[in-house]
């Protein structure tokens, strides 16, 4: 069998290598237009990082699994068609801000369409709205015509969690295929089915109609947003009271019907999904007549928005209600640990809010370069002259008035703050908008401590 990926991003680059890692005798093509993105898929620095991912990449790579920049010999040659290419939130015309803009995936059903000469199984990977596959099989059937080929189309949208994907592919809750209820549709099922089967138990392989594959991907990312905008704005309730978020957290946590993940306090949430997706959500409901319901969760996202920009004004304030040329060492810029992405950060946020003030922001991230920093700040309208970037936490620190935890790191949790609490300036403040550093032993070390919830 030969299966070719259109897209080399986080979603096809880890799936396709984990597909030929565990498929030995499956030949498996990555392709896309971006070369320079092939080409560092072809090198010793990869695109993107993700733990355990360049080891499967290495082991793979040149065996039977290929990058490439040639889009239609990939096509012509494969029997499957895994289709992840971007699907970002329209920023014009209908919809703009909220609707998803499908021109990528219009544009690959169409080279498909031109290209194939033999029978191909469609498989959405990218996370689009429900009924995208109907315009993709327009597309193949007003060209089947011409040239009396009947493709298949799937879904299979991806649940993977950045810094923890290639563990989520080698042990997944569930892998979701969808698929027409037809006799061909079933087969072409089947076909995925079997490739998953490799090492994915067969239990946890779940088939459902296109339909409710494609809208279960947005279900779940809403779902999963909306435990964390609940918890953070029990948060603020928490302050107000005198109440412990964690505390809380783990209370009701423990209850069977609620369970305990995603009830972590934080300064927000981030990432390319939640925020795209529930908007996303939003603009299907109000399509479909559904006002009420697009309400409800357009609320998520503005319970997120909020937590930043209280996280923010809480900087402000506390430091007596001025940051104005006061030196903040912000220290995380990725959305969350272990990944080098920075979509939806939280830390793009924080530090506009704060630059805004006339604060002297210098930023510290282990993954995230200084030219993707600024490139992230200066598109989300920040001015960024008073912006530095650092090469470690304790160069971020020394001198400033406050740090500013704004992702997980490991690193930061075993930071040696007594060192740190020496180079800062009285009083020397700690904002902890992960809840992970010891919040009592910084105050016996002389710092004054505000974290979430707390």
């Amino acid at each position: 069998m030969k299966i070719c990926c259109i897209g080399a991003g986080y979603v096809g680059g880890p799936t396709m290598a984990m597909i030929a890692h565990k498929a030995p005798d499956i030949r498996v093509t990555v392709v896309d237009m971006n070369a320079e993105r092939i080409a560092s898929w072809n090198s010793d620095a990869l695109p993107i990082y993700e733990p355990g991912l360049e080891g499967i990449v290495r082991e793979c790579r040149g065996r039977n699994l290929f990058f490439s920049v040639d889009v239609r010999a990939a096509i012509k040659e494969s029997d499957l068609i895994f289709v992840a290419v971007n699907t970002p939130t329209k920023t014009y015309g209908v919809g703009a801000g909220r609707a998803a803009d499908l021109r990528f995936v219009e544009s690959v059903a169409r080279t498909i369409a031109e290209v194939a000469e033999s029978p191909k199984i469609i498989v959405e990977k990218s996370t689009i709205p429900v009924r995208t596959a109907e315009t993709i099989k327009d597309i193949l059937a007003a060209n089947a015509t011409t040239r009396g080929l009947v493709h298949a189309v799937l879904s299979n949208p991806e649940f993977l969690a950045e810094g923890t994907a290639i563990a989520d592919l080698l042990n997944p809750d569930r892998v979701l295929i969808g698929g027409e209820r037809t006799p061909a549709g079933e087969a072409a099922v089947r076909t995925l089915v079997d490739v998953y089967a490799r090492w994915v138990p067969r239990e946890r392989i779940i088939t459902t109609n296109l339909w409710s594959s494609e809208l279960s991907k947005l279900v779940a990312n809403a779902f999963l947003a909306q435990r964390i905008s609940s918890i953070n704005a029990i948060s603020a309730l928490c302050e107000a009271t005198g109440a412990d978020v964690d505390e809380v957290a783990n209370a009701i946590g423990r209850d069977s019907r609620i369970g305990p993940k995603f009830l972590k306090a934080s300064v927000g949430f981030g990432g390319s999904c939640f925020r795209k997706d529930i908007l996303n959500l939003v603009y299907l409901c109000e399509t479909f007549g559904l006002p009420e319901v697009g309400a409800y969760w357009d609320h998520v996202v503005r319970m997120n928005e909020w937590q930043k920009q209280r996280f923010s004004a809480r900087i402000v304030k506390t430091l007596f209600n001025s940051v104005a040329d006061k030196r903040i060492a912000v220290l995380g810029f990725a959305f969350k640990k272990d990944t080098n992405d920075t979509r939806e950060s939280a830390a793009i946020a924080v530090v506009r809010e704060l630059l805004a003030e006339q604060a002297q922001v210098v930023v510290y991230d282990p993954k995230v370069s200084e030219a993707e920093i600024r490139r992230d700040l200066q598109a989300a309208g920040a001015d960024v002259r008073r912006l530095s970037i650092a090469d470690s936490a304790y160069a971020a620190a020394e001198g400033s008035h406050a740090v500013a935890v704004v992702t997980e790191w490991d690193e930061f949790r075993t930071l040696d703050f007594a060192r740190i609490y020496q180079a800062m300036t009285k009083p020397a403040f700690v904002f902890d908008g992960r809840n992970i550093l010891p919040a009592d032993r910084l105050r016996e070390l002389g710092f004054r401590v505000y974290a979430i919830g707390r």
